[in-house]
C-alpha cells in the first residue's frame, strides 16, 4: 500500500512564534517528528507542508521532502488540516503520484515514535476504518463537569454525581498528535465526522499538546524523563 507522510508546519503560529523549528533540547522540534516517520519505515514520502522557506529549509535538513510551498488560501488562521491534506494529494496527483493512505503529523509533537506509528498503522489495516486517531483517557470523568453561569453552577449531567466515579465510562479525548487516513474515504466526505474511526490509548507520559509556554517547559521535563536526559539549565 503506498503511505506518505504529512507533517503540517505552516510559519505563521501566533502563541508560540516560530514554534514549529523552535529548539527543543537541542534540535529543532519538527526534527523529532521527521525522525519517527523516517525511522518507522512506513512511507513512501516523508514531506511537509509549509509556506515558510526556513521551515523548508529546516525540514529538508532532517530528511524531509518539500516538493512544494503551502498556497496561501491554506496557509492562514482559518484553513483547516482536512483543507492541507487534500492540497497536498492534489498537487502530488498533478505530477503523476497517488497514494492509498496518509498520516498526517503535527510539528510540535515530539513524543511521536516509530513503534506508536507501526501499531496505529496496524489498526488502520486491521479495523479497516477510515481514520485513527491517538487518544488519552481523561484523567478526571467528565462526566461529571460542572457548567459555570455568572459564579453560579450546575451539573452537566445531574444522574452521574449519583454512581461511583469507578462505575463511570472511561472517556477520552484526541492527542492531536498524528492522524492515520484511508484517503479515498477522506477525498469522498473531505471532513472527519462522516469517517469511520478507530483509536489507539496512548498513557499520559507519551504526548502533550503545546500551546503555551509553560506547556513547552512540561513537555521537555517530561521527554526528559523518558529519555533519562539530564538539565544543566
Amino acid at each position: 500500500m503506498s503511505t506518505v507522510a504529512i507533517i503540517t508546519a505552516r510559519g505563521g503560529s501566533k502563541r508560540i512564534p516560530r514554534k514549529n523549528i523552535r529548539p527543543f533540547l537541542g534540535k529543532p522540534i519538527i526534527a523529532y517528528v521527521i525522525d519517527a516517520a523516517l525511522q518507522s519505515n512506513l512511507f513512501d514520502e516523508v514531506m511537509v507542508s509549509t509556506d515558510d522557506e526556513e521551515i523548508a529549509a529546516i525540514a529538508q535538513q532532517y530528511g524531509a521532502v518539500v516538493p512544494f510551498l503551502r498556497q496561501s488560501k491554506t496557509s492562514g488562521d482559518h484553513a483547516s488540516t482536512i483543507d492541507v491534506l487534500l492540497e497536498v494529494l492534489d498537487e502530488y496527483e498533478l505530477i503523476g503520484r497517488t497514494y492509498e493512505s496518509l498520516c498526517c503529523l503535527y510539528p510540535t509533537a515530539p513524543f511521536i515514535t516509530s513503534q506508536l506509528l507501526k501499531t496505529s498503522y496496524e489498526l488502520l489495516l486491521e479495523k479497516q476504518v477510515d481514520i485513527v486517531y491517538p487518544l488519552q483517557q481523561f484523567s478526571f470523568p467528565i462526566q461529571r463537569a460542572f457548567k459555570l453561569n455568572s459564579g453560579i453552577i450546575t451539573w452537566a449531567d445531574p444522574n452521574s454525581f449519583l454512581l461511583r466515579s469507578q462505575d463511570l465510562e472511561p472517556m477520552y479525548h484526541d492527542t492531536g498528535q498524528f492522524y492515520w487516513f484511508n484517503v479515498n474515504p477522506l477525498r469522498q466526505h473531505q471532513r472527519l465526522a462522516n469517517l469511520t474511526a478507530g483509536g489507539i490509548v496512548i498513557d499520559e507520559m507519551h504526548a502533550h499538546d503545546i500551546d503555551t509556554e509553560d506547556d513547552w517547559q512540561i513537555a521537555e521535563f517530561k521527554y526528559r524523563l523518558l529519555h533519562n536526559m539530564h538539565s544543566y539549565d
